[in-house]
């Protein structure tokens, strides 16, 4: 018999249960560790972030739902991975022991980095549920007293979608109340042009999006390096290309949301052989980890360099489905381990991403998602929208009922009708 962990209950950990689930021996036994006891749907957050969602029409209980696929799932969460002894220490003192684990984390969210960054701070944040829940309250306090707002993404983040979708959704919730004239918008980002979005761009992205940004009366500052949050007042520095300072910005503000740079967990970070100076897992071709290698790594967590150099840092974004392919991979590489046999199974890294605009959205498909492509592609239209809030209900409804392979990628190609892609 083989214990297989999973480390972290997001859309990695679930989808890596879920096909563990499927491909484990009578014989094994497969745990989920979490640092909460529920699911929570991370695309869905800038919703939740205006009211247009509450938070728990996009939570899953995990307990029961894992008990009823035969998984153990334990909520208090790892404090420190111990990759030699094939342990987890949790937050409560027990030690887990594991022949198999997938790290699937998610994030630490590096708001520490600048002074007066997030939650904690003067600025909002949709990264997680919670901090969702706090950015609604604190709409709806705006929005009974509007001014001007800030929204973007700091140096060294890695994940820009949300950004750009929060900046069109609150954009659509001013309108819809009638006092978008009463709120100026500004989006700040370290990318070097908008809709570069850490990928170098998808199909004719900077044309689009810098499109949008105009019909929506959002002004931008590009290769920005956030250097303070104070109360009502933003402070940035502009680069140019050279990477040489062009301006200095103080951007005022009643309303800011801002997303941090990422860094890997505690439980993690610092381990020698199994992350890099930022704490992200490294991993090889296998989502396998070359140093220790019954350790496996899916999602946000895994480390992946930088596309191309940018005058500010910018990272790599994980979008779901790559996601979804990285955990069938690892996955399919521990039941290969478990029958003696070699490694065999690689995710795609295709980037397959639909990003909402309140009552439009964007698409884009990058394959591969590491220039050059094959495939680079990327539209717009009010069938975004809706395809989003589809997938929505379909993987909520997985993750209760514990349905079968993912469908992604095939859902989303075939509203697009890119379906021969697949191939």
């Amino acid at each position: 018999m083989a214990h297989i962990v999973i480390l972290g209950g997001g859309i990695g950990g679930i989808s890596a249960a879920y096909e563990m689930k499927k491909l484990r021996r009578r014989e094994d036994r497969v745990t989920l560790i979490s640092d909460t006891d529920y699911f929570q749907f991370t695309p869905s957050n800038p919703w939740v972030g205006v009211g247009w969602r509450r938070p728990e029409q996009i939570k899953v209980s995990l307990g029961p739902v894992l008990e009823r696929q035969r998984m153990d799932f334990i909520g208090t969460g790892a404090k420190r991975v111990h990759p030699q002894s094939n342990e987890i220490e949790l937050n409560d003192g027990r030690r887990v022991g594991y022949d198999y684990l997938i790290i699937a984390t998610g994030p630490r969210l590096a708001f520490h980095e600048i002074e007066g960054l997030g939650p904690a701070g003067h600025t909002q944040s949709v990264c997680t549920v919670d901090h969702a829940l706090r950015s609604a309250e604190a709409w709806q306090r705006f929005v009974a007293d509007p001014g001007p707002i800030v929204v973007g993404a700091v140096q060294g983040a890695s994940c820009f979608g949300p950004a750009y979708e929060f900046a069109f959704i609150m954009d659509a919730d001013l309108r819809r109340r009638r006092i978008r004239d009463r709120v100026p918008m500004t989006f700040v980002t370290a990318e070097p042009y908008i809709g570069h979005l850490g990928l170098g761009g998808v199909g004719d992205s900077k044309t689009l999006m810098e499109s949008e940004m105009r019909d929506k009366h959002i002004k931008w500052v590009c290769n920005a390096r956030i250097t303070k949050a104070d109360a009502g007042k933003l402070h940035a520095v502009e680069l140019d290309d050279l990477g040489k300072e062009k301006r200095t910005h103080e951007l005022p503000f009643k309303y800011a949301m801002i997303l941090p740079a990422f860094m890997g967990v505690e439980a993690v970070a610092g381990v020698e052989g199994l992350t890099n100076p930022r704490g992200f897992v490294l991993i090889d071709e296998y989502q396998r980890n070359p140093k220790f290698q019954n350790i496996y790594s899916v999602g946000v967590c895994v480390a992946i360099p930088p596309i191309e150099q940018t005058p500010v840092p910018t990272g790599v974004p994980k979008t779901g489905y790559m996601i979804e392919s990285m955990a069938t991979a690892a996955c399919e590489n521990i039941r290969a381990a478990l029958d003696g046999r070699a490694p065999h199974a690689r995710a795609t890294w295709n980037a397959i991403c639909l990003a909402d605009m309140g009552d439009t959205g964007t698409a884009f498909v990058a394959i591969p998602e590491i220039p050059p492509r094959n495939v680079n592609w990327m539209k717009k239209g009010k069938w975004v929208h809706w395809l989003k809030v589809g997938f929505e209900a379909y993987f909520l409804r997985k993750v209760r009922k514990g349905l079968g392979e993912p469908v992604y990628e095939r859902m989303v190609l075939k509203a697009m009708g890119l379906e021969r892609l697949r191939a």
